[in-house]
């Protein structure tokens, strides 16, 4: 199971791009913003966990 930390780089329309903070050499994941919470903004930190993104 994966559980790892990200920050939202980019809003980009119904998009947000994610940096995993553990790894910063890795690529931007990109991620479905209905799949994360609706509060979020550039700058936010994520956590995830059990296939679900939370605001740190």
């Amino acid at each position: 199971m994966l559980t790892c930390d990200y920050i939202v780089e980019r809003i980009d329309g119904d998009y947000a791009l994610l940096q995993r903070i553990d790894m910063p050499e890795e690529e931007l994941k990109t991620v479905a913003r209905d799949l994360l919470p609706p509060e979020i903004v550039e700058g936010s930190r994520l956590h995830y966990e059990w296939m679900q993104y939370s605001l740190i």
